[in-house]
């Protein structure tokens, strides 16, 4: 347990060593973020293997920072914690293999990533708020930068549009912060003392600062309305970032929810439920007609996205210990499911052949071109239909039978977005990997369009396409590794995520249906 401090330090030291790097050689840059990386993983993995579940956060460091606010430098760790701590080491590993192919001021590139990642860790571990604010923030700069100058399609509108709902996420969340600050009497920023403080708040402070630090979250973690960003910034940025937006940093803002807004405003919970509820459902089945149609294969994935993400709200406002339980494992499940989407889409499919159009990739026999790849989607996509025997099957069943405890309708509703998953899974499946390859469908693809190189790679005959890389093939088997053992052994994590939501802290909270 005393390891996992260390992810964010040697985060953020291999940031700066990745930078000096670069100025040498981009080779040892990569080398030494894909070490800090692993490093950080497997503190996470050992800190794991030596945790023992409470019903408690258990205090890692505890420290005076700003003793004229009450604010400590306060880390500690759950179950909860620890879930989320070993996916964003898994995702930053296999974030680094899938970025091996960067050649332009590659020490920037990954001091920006392992910045962004110091950042989440410090996120999963505060236990003080204003702590957890400043890591957010940490964790917020990067993401621009990363998009704004190694992005592709858009990338300085996708850039800046995700950094502004980011940004005016994060002013509500410390402005509901602030407000019970002020409210408290000055007790800190400590989260149990929040809590604690809320206890005595008036029916209309509660729901007030639920509904600031609730809605501020909710942004990052792609709630309907506000979940625009995620779509454009998941095609703008390059491979690996959509990989951390969609694998962790969009966490971030569903964990934010349940630990902060959640855990110490649980009136405000309660009267707005319902709200949260249909908005989550509402961006289930939206989300997923849009991905239904879309032509761009990047736009699929993005879409699809923000439709999973809307499961994990679901289960949180169903406030009750099992829909909770399977809101944190789909955090974790939809983290390596739409990040290997990401890495299949932008690495292995769109740098080789340049582009995104389904129309264009149906005329490729890309099953015969790229195998390593269509076996990769295939499998993800399966477990992101919540096919059983996968992740994403006990995540969403076990979101489903909580939300029924709460609402049968809510759970029916919901459960019509299963569906649509399945039908635009199929679809990008069958279009983008084993579409139509005869002479007809071909001669219609705008092959001028297209660079010359490409043109023959529209061709069944021609089988010039790079290879899959080792770095790749490695991080899609640790990908799916992940999602296999998850998905046959979902009670490796929730014997983990289960007594946490039976702390004092969440007990207020989650009183939806049966627990």
């Amino acid at each position: 347990m005393n390891a996992l401090p260390c992810t964010i330090y040697v985060s953020f030291a291999g940031a700066a060593l990745a930078l000096l790097a670069g100025a040498r050689s981009a080779q040892l840059a990569r080398v030494v973020a894909l070490v800090t990386a692993l490093t950080a993983f497997g503190l996470a993995l050992w800190a794991g293997a030596h945790f023992t579940p409470t019903n408690s956060l258990q205090t890692l460091v505890d420290a005076p920072w700003i003793a004229e606010l009450g604010v400590r430098y306060h880390l500690a760790a759950d179950g909860i914690s620890m879930t989320l701590m070993v996916l964003t080491g898994l995702a930053a590993t296999v974030g680094v293999l899938f970025s091996w192919n960067i050649e332009e001021r590659v020490g920037e590139f990954f001091a920006l990533y392992l910045a962004l990642i110091g950042g989440v860790f410090g996120v999963f571990l505060s236990a003080d708020g204003f702590v957890l604010f400043v890591f957010y923030e940490i964790a917020i700069v990067p993401k621009y930068f990363l998009i704004a100058n190694w992005g592709s399609t858009n990338r300085e509108y996708g850039a800046m549009k995700l950094v502004l709902y980011s940004f005016a996420g994060s002013a509500l969340v410390m402005a509901g912060l602030l407000w019970a600050y002020a409210a408290s009497g000055g007790v800190g920023f400590g989260l149990a003392e929040l809590a604690q403080a809320a206890t005595q708040f008036t029916r209309f402070e509660q729901l007030g600062m639920f509904a600031l630090v609730f809605t501020g979250f909710a942004i990052l973690a792609g709630m309907f309305p506000f979940h625009t960003w995620a779509p454009t910034g998941h095609v703008a940025a390059p491979t690996a970032a959509s990989m951390l937006l969609a694998g962790v940093v969009m966490k971030l803002g569903a964990y934010g929810c349940l630990r902060v807004a959640m855990a110490t405003f649980p009136t405000g919970l309660a009267t707005f439920a319902p709200v949260i509820a249909w908005l989550a459902i509402i961006g289930i089945v939206y989300a997923g007609l849009i991905a239904l149609v879309q032509e761009d294969f990047k736009f699929v994935i993005g879409y699809s996205s923000v439709s999973h993400m809307g499961f994990v709200l679901l289960g949180l406002a169903a406030a009750n210990t099992v829909a909770a339980s399977g809101a944190v494992l789909q955090m974790f499940s939809h983290g390596i499911v739409a990040g290997l989407l990401f890495a299949v889409v932008g690495r292995m499919v769109y740098d080789r052949t340049h582009t995104r159009k389904l129309a264009d990739l149906r005329a490729m026999p890309l099953h015969r071109l790229l195998p390593f790849a269509a076996v990769t989607f295939v499998i993800a996509g399966l477990a992101s239909m919540g096919m059983p025997g996968f992740s994403g099957f006990p995540a969403e069943l076990t979101i489903l039978v909580g939300t029924w405890k709460t609402s049968p309708l809510w759970a029916l509703v919901a459960a019509t977005g299963v569906l649509i998953a399945a039908a635009f899974t199929l679809r990008a499946i069958q279009v983008s990997f084993f579409g139509k390859t005869d002479a007809a469908k071909v001669e219609r693809v705008d092959l001028n369009a297209l660079e010359p190189v490409e043109v023959n790679r529209l061709h069944p005959g021609h089988h010039d396409l790079p290879p899959i890389t080792w770095p790749e093939k490695a991080g899609a088997i640790l990908m799916i590794a992940a999602m296999v053992y998850l998905g046959l052994n979902p009670d490796a994590l929730l014997d983990w995520i289960r007594p946490a939501l039976e702390s004092p802290l969440f007990r207020a909270a989650l009183t939806g249906g049966a627990s």
